[in-house]
């Protein structure tokens, strides 16, 4: 049965991606009322046996208490939210609370703030860590911020979405801090690419080796799940090079502006760069490691290894 806090507010959401729709789906699981956009109604559709309603239009969803956004990036968060048909733009029919968990910049977040507070709407930022599969594991972390009664009201249905809430303060610092994380996520898959490939060409076994990092003190959630990718080159993608890349140029654009030297981080987004220009957009960025091991002189393959994610 849904609790009492769950069960005060009807909520909607907008944005049923990989991200989106598994998001969405622990809520109504937890016995949520939950109305769903996304712009293809198909892949929100089966949301529907959960209970969902589906509606044709963001602006649908203005009388709700609480909405969530989970879209693909800064210009799809504006246009949803004030661009026509947007869920902020019903005259004085609006949420009380918009939640964005999309990773955009600090100006699109400060934009959009701006026009919700104008409409009587309060903001929260609170941008996600991990992938679906994360999600469905119940694993998410989130980090908020926005005014803490912002925060304390939307708590409930984020302590159902994640894991791991944070709040860090007012207005956009979760933007930062989010920046912040994927700068370091693409540091750390290519400098964890280079140490798989060196292992390996030095002749050990890559599920050995990940084994290894894995149980070290240099392992983590993020190096046990991406171990499956990595040990049998299974690139189905949950975050592409393409999304990687943007938030490196987020977090470098950031950077400049205040003057923070990132010589190791200007790198990894060029060895991103390097990838896509070879055509591997659309797959995991975890195909890094076959690009390290062409670079290396060999051509890598799978090893056929039944490995955890450790989710």
């Amino acid at each position: 049965m849904v609790s009492g806090k769950l069960s005060e507010k009807k909520v909607g959401w907008i944005g049923a991606g990989r991200m989106g729709y598994a998001m969405a789906e622990r809520l109504l699981k937890a016995g949520v009322d939950v109305s769903v956009w996304n712009r293809t109604r198909e892949k929100a559709e089966p949301l529907a046996e959960l209970g969902a309603q589906i509606v044709d239009s963001p602006s649908d969803l203005a009388s709700k208490d609480i909405v969530f956004t989970m879209v693909g990036g800064p210009a799809d968060f504006i246009e949803v939210t004030k661009g026509e048909n947007g869920v902020l733009t019903q005259g004085a029919n609006v949420p009380g609370l918009l939640v964005d968990c999309t990773s955009i910049s600090e100006e699109a977040s400060r934009e959009v703030r701006a026009f919700a507070n104008d409409v009587g709407t309060s903001m929260l930022d609170a941008p996600v860590s991990g992938n679906a599969k994360v999600v469905k594991a119940g694993k998410l972390s989130v980090v908020a911020s926005g005014s803490k009664e912002a925060f304390d009201e939307a708590s409930p249905f984020l302590d159902v979405i994640a894991e791991g809430v944070s709040y860090v303060g007012e207005g956009e610092l979760a933007r930062m801090v989010k920046i912040c994380h994927n700068v370091f996520l693409g540091v750390v898959i290519q400098s964890l690419v280079e140490i798989t490939v060196l292992a390996e060409k030095g002749g050990v076994p890559r599920h050995a080796f990940m084994d290894f990092i894995n149980k070290s003190a240099m392992g983590s959630m993020f190096s046990t799940y991406k171990t499956p990718s990595l040990v049998n080159l299974d690139f189905t993608p949950t975050f592409t090079p393409l999304l990687l890349r943007k938030d490196m140029e987020l977090g470098l654009s950031a950077a400049r502006n205040l003057d923070v030297p990132m010589p190791v981080a200007s790198m990894t987004k060029e060895i991103i760069q390097n990838l896509i220009g070879q055509g591997y957009t659309e797959c995991d960025f975890a195909a890094l490691i076959e690009m390290q091991a062409k670079n290396s002189g060999y051509q890598i393959e799978s090893e056929e290894k039944e490995v955890g994610t450790g989710l």
